[in-house]
Order: structure tokens, then sequence, then C-alpha cells
């Protein structure tokens, strides 16, 4: 059968447009309501230098603390999209001591996967799990399951307040 005669057979088709991926639906995500607190004093102390593991526990915790922290459910999160690097890492200080106040043990941050940036380069998520690294609220982090996000998320075990 010849190019003629198998455009022929298909009839009346519509061709698919050059880019045939359908993006994943997006799962729902539930509104939490955030109290507002009084002004919190955050002082910037988070450095821009170094690198962090794509996953992270402080000394003393186990393994099986990442398991339970992939399986918590997340209580408030944080979408880091589209902030410059100073304005994430503000705004990062500032959730964690948000979230340190009101209790809360498992976070999400999302900080993207980088492939809408120059050179598909994840900038802000080395940036976001260097100073979820440094931050002394932060007991371990990990990437978020695919359905959270991934590896364009961390879940993090932030230090119980008593």
């Amino acid at each position: 059968m010849g190019g003629d005669e198998f455009k022929e057979a298909l009839g009346d088709v519509t061709p698919l447009p050059d880019q045939n991926r359908i993006p994943p639906p997006r799962p729902a995500v539930q509104a939490i309501v955030r109290q507002k607190s009084g002004s919190i004093a955050v002082s910037d102390v988070l450095s821009d230098h170094g690198e962090a593991p794509e996953e992270f526990r402080r000394n003393g915790l186990s393994r099986l603390a990442l398991r339970k922290l992939r399986n918590s459910p997340v209580e408030d999160s944080l979408d880091l999209h589209g902030n410059t690097v100073e304005g994430a890492r503000l705004l990062l200080q500032r959730f964690l001591a948000e979230a340190g106040e009101r209790g809360l043990r498992c976070i999400r941050i999302i900080h993207g996967k980088g492939m809408n940036s120059r050179g598909n380069e994840a900038v802000l998520r080395a940036h976001a799990r260097n100073w979820l690294c440094q931050h002394p609220e932060v007991l371990a982090y990990c990437p978020a399951p695919p359905n959270q996000g991934g590896s364009g998320a961390a879940l993090v075990l932030l230090r119980a307040r008593t």
C-alpha cells in the first residue's frame, strides 16, 4: 500500500499536534488556612554555599524515620516556584518559623524540577535542600512521593516543640 493509498484509507482524520504530550492531571490540593500570628522575627542565617544530598537526616535519626516521613500526612506546604533565590530563602525561613510556632511536624517544600529554567538547571531545588540541611528545626527531608511532586518537592520532618 503506497502513501497516497494509505491516506485515502484513513479518510478524514485530524492529525495530532506537534507536541502530543498530555499534561498529567494536577492532584487536588486541600486548602490550608494559615493562622495569622504576630510578626515573627526571622533572622537570615542560611548560607547559599554548599551542596545538599537528595535526602538528609540528622545524626542519631534512624533510616526508619525517613520511611515514616514518606508516609506521614503533610500538614502544610510552601510553593517556591517563580521566586528568586533571595526571595525563596526568605520565604522558606519565614515558613519554617511559622510551622515551628504552630507545632507542625511534616511539611512539604515545593521547589520544582528546574524544567522551565535556563539550561534545565534546578537552582531552587539545590538551594532549598542546602538551606534545609542548615536549619536547626529540620530533622530530616526526602523527595516527596510522585503524587505529591516527586523530585520537585521535599517532605520535611521538623523538630517537635515542647
